[in-house]
């Protein structure tokens, strides 16, 4: 059985589990190694089944874990080249981590894990496209400026798509943060807004799609039921009823024990 238990996700930490029949891996390893431990946990969920971690990107919320927790549980490092580069210039991993750079796509145990390059301000950011052993596909594309026409076609493929829906472009505008960051977050390397990630949600349920889970919600410039509002207005003004065409939901800020099964 197929299915992904987000543990963590927003500008404080993101980090997914996602198995396939006895063996899983995790996409991103925020927080610190405590915290991800006690999330593990909290969903039952035995650390001998992870085999890798996949890092999208070299940010502190994506991989403040890796150097404790890969050590500790002997774990190899999967991601692009650049992000393999500036975690070790950061000393985010520790000297004798097991580093493999992904160029394409890779099968591990009986999984088939693809890179989707993004567009976000780190030195090769990605998504992962993950097949399991039964043929159920999910993608997990998050922090990107704009969606790459790799990772759309990602999002199309799979049964149940992670898209990041960070902002609310008003409520970032006529929020707190300085407008530097406001020009970086709205930037086509910051972060897919309500509204960008809205408008491409038609044609994947169109695809095949048919759960979809919102990811990185700003806690500063969004709400879960902006961004989902903002998503089924778009879907249903295309003649696609929620709950019956698609299930939506948003990945938590912490894990709240709810696997989602593709």
């Amino acid at each position: 059985m197929a299915k992904i238990v987000p543990l963590f996700s927003s500008s404080q930490g993101n980090s997914y589990y996602i198995s396939g029949n006895n063996e899983a891996i995790l996409v991103d390893a925020g927080r610190n190694c405590k915290q991800l431990e006690l999330a593990l946990l909290s969903n039952e969920i035995d650390t001998k089944t992870i085999k890798a971690i996949f890092v999208t990107h070299e940010h502190t919320d994506h991989c403040s874990a890796l150097r404790v927790f890969a050590k500790r549980y002997d774990l190899p490092i999967y991601a692009t080249k650049g992000t393999l580069d500036a975690l070790v210039n950061a000393d985010r991993v520790d000297a004798n981590a097991k580093l493999f750079a992904i160029n394409d796509e890779i099968v591990l145990g009986d999984m088939l894990i693809k890179r989707v390059n993004t567009s976000h301000d780190a030195k090769e950011p990605c998504g992962y496209s993950i097949t399991t052993a039964d043929n159920r596909r999910c993608a997990v594309v998050t922090d990107t400026g704009f969606l790459t026409n790799e990772a759309l076609t990602a999002l199309k493929s799979c049964n149940l798509a992670v898209i990041e829906s960070n902002h609310d472009i008003e409520m970032l505008k006529n929020g707190p943060y300085p407008y530097i960051l406001k020009q970086r977050v709205l930037s086509m390397t910051g972060h897919l807004s309500n509204v960008d990630c809205a408008k491409v949600l038609p044609s994947m349920i169109e695809s095949g799609v048919t759960r979809l889970l919102l990811a990185h919600l700003s806690q500063e410039n969004n709400t879960k039921r902006l961004a989902v509002d903002t998503s089924v207005a778009v879907l249903s003004a295309s003649g696609m009823k929620r709950d019956s065409d698609y299930t939506i939901d948003t990945a938590p800020v912490e894990t709240n024990g709810k696997a989602i099964v593709f």
